[in-house]
């Protein structure tokens, strides 16, 4: 990895440039800049050394997920779910991916993925927008952008989706019975969250550049569109594009032993039997499956170590290659974790963006034995700490590799001292030409 040197100098400047296309809205987090000037640098090799590890990532779940669809025991036994996320599992029928990102981390032993992002990835408007602020001449005969296909691989994914729609409920989509007009998507996500809107944002704008309808709304704006089909709005919808994670879709409770009962814990039961019946009838396709609900868990991790015989000879070496150890709390005595704390990284299985994960090396012993005296052990993993490497300014970078169909096709850098959380710097990546 290289720093490069930024043409501008002013992160107001900076900034500016990077919002001008109104997709991203605050270049701050807590007052300090949510983005770095220079770019990161990668050779083709380390490039292609990234990808490899993130489509071996998406294998890899690929083949936890026929698994489980294989033998039901193994979602008995490893994942602590009630009866909603249940269904969407069975109704899946072990679908789950379209879009991913996998957190790749360099050591000195190689690349290492802490875990696949695939139920509702982020990133791409920041990947992309940074990718743009480097776009001129003096930027371009160096160096190449690696984000510039994701939009045309997100696109083809959308479209291929709507393909497999059945002919009446397409016609709804469009008005129009002729199967060459173009369908409709509807993005659902949170509405009452601001975080993703440039997520949101920068989709819409690209599924729009392709001549696709787009409707926007949440999860309780969808029902039955009157033909067997999900309408949001009113719009009958080919694809449902969701940003709404699959366990909030379902009952939720803590994660912990002490919390209060969640909020609102109840299922989203109707919109989601809506959706669900009509992907079952072949009326309306979903953008990620809803199969991503046991993908996403990262005790799929675990069930990767602990039953690593059922793997595939090429699985178990990817496992060992790009998977740290990965076990589920409730496996491993709690006398010997605590003694251990150093080596221990404790993860909830649904948190994401660096939220629920607690590293025993920047605990106390008294508050890493408190921790995980408190943690439901059915919904918590351990993962053995690795050692990434640092960059010049004493940064983690954090390389998230997009994953789309099966495919690499985009970077999102994030830099930061310990952990990735949500005041992670983010920069440009871009790859050196021969």
């Amino acid at each position: 990895m290289e720093n490069a040197t930024s043409l501008v100098t002013s992160y107001r400047d900076f900034a500016a440039a990077l919002l001008q296309d109104g997709v991203l809205s605050d270049p701050w987090v807590d007052g300090l800049p949510r983005f770095r000037m220079a770019p990161v640098v990668l050779t083709r090799t380390m490039m292609r050394t990234l990808y490899k590890a993130g489509r071996a990532m998406v294998a890899l779940h690929e083949e936890v997920a026929r698994l489980c669809a294989a033998i039901p025991e193994l979602v008995e036994e490893f994942f602590d779910w009630p009866s909603t996320h249940r269904e969407m599992w069975l109704a899946s029928g072990g679908a789950w991916h379209g879009v991913a990102r996998a957190d790749v981390f360099v050591t000195e032993d190689g690349p290492v993925v802490c875990e696949l992002n695939c139920d509702t990835p982020s990133g791409q408007a920041e990947a992309v927008a940074l990718g743009n602020a480097f776009a001129g001449e003096e930027m371009r005969a160096p160096w190449v952008d690696p984000n510039q296909g994701l939009a045309e691989s997100i696109g083809r994914l959308v479209e291929s989706a709507a393909a497999r729609v059945s002919a009446p409920s397409l016609a709804l989509c469009t008005g129009r019975p002729d199967r060459s007009t173009r369908p409709t998507i509807g993005i659902v996500y949170p509405t009452e969250l601001a975080e993703d809107l440039c997520v949101i944002e920068r989709h819409r704008r690209w599924f729009e550049a392709r001549g696709l309808r787009v409707v926007l709304g949440s999860p309780f704006n969808l029902h039955p569109d009157g033909a067997g089909g999900v309408a949001l709005f009113g719009v009958s919808c080919a694809v449902v594009y969701r940003h709404y994670k699959t366990d909030w879709w379902g009952e939720r409770h803590p994660i912990w032993r002490d919390a209060e009962p969640v909020p609102d814990s109840a299922p989203i039961a109707a919109p989601l039997a809506f959706l669900l019946s009509a992907t079952a009838r072949g009326r309306c396709s979903v953008v990620n499956p809803v199969g991503a609900i046991l993908t996403q868990n990262k005790r799929s991790m675990a069930l990767m170590w602990e039953e690593l015989p059922r793997f595939s000879a090429v699985a178990r070496a990817a496992i060992r290659r790009y998977v740290p150890p990965t076990f589920r709390l409730e496996s491993l005595p709690l006398a010997q974790l605590k003694r251990e704390r150093w080596n221990w990284v404790l993860k909830s299985d649904y948190g994401a963006e660096g939220e629920e994960v607690i590293l025993g090396a920047q605990c106390t012993q008294a508050e890493w034995g408190a921790t995980l005296d408190r943690a439901v052990p059915k919904r918590w993993i351990v993962q053995r700490r690795f050692e990434a490497r640092r960059d010049g300014n004493g940064n983690i970078p954090n390389y998230g590799v997009y994953v789309v169909d099966g495919r690499p096709c985009g970077l999102f850098t994030r830099l930061q001292c310990g952990s990735t959380d949500r005041h992670a710097i983010s920069a440009a990546t871009l790859v050196r030409l021969p």
